[in-house]
């Protein structure tokens, strides 16, 4: 597979030089100047690209074009943002970029509650408290019905929490779930909002009556509505599996498991219609073994996602060891060093090691974290292919 890496642009502190030195040889990157929802220019993508190749790498996935709220729960200017979505398909195209990995998650992309939780080492990790985030649903969002969604056990747990939780610990909470996950990720919230959970709390307000059946069929017509120009061009469409796989927010999720890919793939039967495989969020859920959804789909996988997660007994998760976990990340790169070996291929989520605790990287995206489980993924490939 091909080594790539996500970056973050122009203004991100780890450079490309950086990345080369490190054997990277593909980045994984998007147009992050650009407002969501416009259409990237093919001055652009070229001038974007063109600096990427001057450090002898090349843009090999575009992570990610994304897919507007209004596409996701039908607005009445779903159409129009579909025309924008596809002229930028297709400026990508004439520039030879053509693996785009999007995801479909309503509001919320990749959820955690903590993003520096402390290992005994030290170092730290992204981490996925359902106490906290229960909390979080039912009393600073004031969700109507949250309480419906979880166990009596869940349910004590909070009103434990509420007793003894801070200000400057629910404002921590705010900025783990709201701020500093989305803003750099899906741009729907900002660190200079004022009012981040009233805007955020408009954004739910959007989907109400969508459930799963018609989030499922808005998918099935953005795909089918861009489908032909990723056949002109030779566009591989990847989305990303949600993160975590199951429901939040009394939000529908549509791609977190067997039943919920083998539909995407069947209702829009295209080559062009594709997987990205993030054995992380997969990992996540317990109904997912991971080997065996990577042989399954290893066909239809355009782009790789290689991280892991230990999921505890009361639904906690925390990202693991890139060798750990129940990602079997091993037996996922057998798999695809055999069925599909030419894939690109990202590690992700890498942990906050001392040395970059004050380099102001986003969470999750630390250099030396994943620069250590790059070189943990190199030697698994090596081995793999060692003949």
């Amino acid at each position: 597979m091909e080594k790539t890496w996500r970056w973050f642009g122009k203004k991100d502190k780890i450079t490309l030089s950086m990345l080369r030195q490190i054997g990277v040889e593909g980045i994984v990157s998007a147009l992050h100047d650009i407002k969501n929802g416009d259409v990237w220019s093919l001055d652009a993508i070229t001038e974007y690209k063109s600096h990427i190749e001057i450090h002898g790498l090349r843009w090999s996935v575009v992570e990610s074009l994304p897919v507007m709220e209004a596409i996701k729960y039908g607005g009445a200017d779903r159409d129009s943002l579909i025309e924008k979505y596809i002229l930028s398909l297709e400026n990508l195209g004439k520039a030879s970029i053509t693996t785009v990995c999007y995801n479909f998650m309503p509001v919320l992309d990749w959820a955690r509650t903590d993003l520096y939780y402390q290992w005994k080492d030290g170092s730290s990790s992204l981490y996925f408290d359902k106490t906290k985030f229960a909390y979080f649903e039912i009393y600073i969002l004031e969700r109507e019905g949250a309480k419906n969604d979880y166990s009596d056990e869940i349910l004590a747990k909070v009103e434990e929490l509420k007793s003894k939780i801070t200000e400057d610990d629910k404002n921590d909470l705010i900025d783990s779930v709201i701020v500093k996950t989305q803003g750099f990720v899906n741009g729907n919230i900002s660190e200079e909002d004022q009012n981040p959970v009233r805007k955020f709390k408009a954004l739910l307000a959007l989907y109400d009556g969508i459930d799963k059946n018609q989030l499922r069929e808005n998918m099935k017509y953005f795909l089918e509505k861009i489908m032909p120009v990723c056949e002109q061009y030779g566009i591989q469409m990847c989305v990303h599996p949600d993160d975590p796989p199951f429901s939040l927010l009394g939000l529908p999720r549509i791609v977190t498991n067997e039943e919920d890919i083998d539909w995407f793939l069947n209702a829009v039967d295209n080559p062009h219609n594709g997987l990205t495989f993030c054995t992380g969020s997969l990992s996540a859920g317990l109904q997912n073994d991971v080997p065996k959804l990577a042989q399954k789909y290893a066909s239809r996988t355009k782009f790789v996602h290689l991280r892991s997660t230990n999921v505890f007994d009361n639904g906690d998760f925390i990202e693991a060891n890139h060798l750990e976990g129940r990602g079997k990340l091993i037996e996922v790169i057998k798999i695809f060093e055999k069925e599909n070996p030419s894939l690109p291929m990202r590690v992700d989520h890498g942990r906050l090691l001392t040395d970059d605790i004050d380099k102001g990287y986003n969470p999750g995206y630390s250099f030396l974290g994943r620069m250590l489980a790059l070189g943990q993924i190199e030697g698994v490939m090596a081995a793999v292919n060692y003949k």
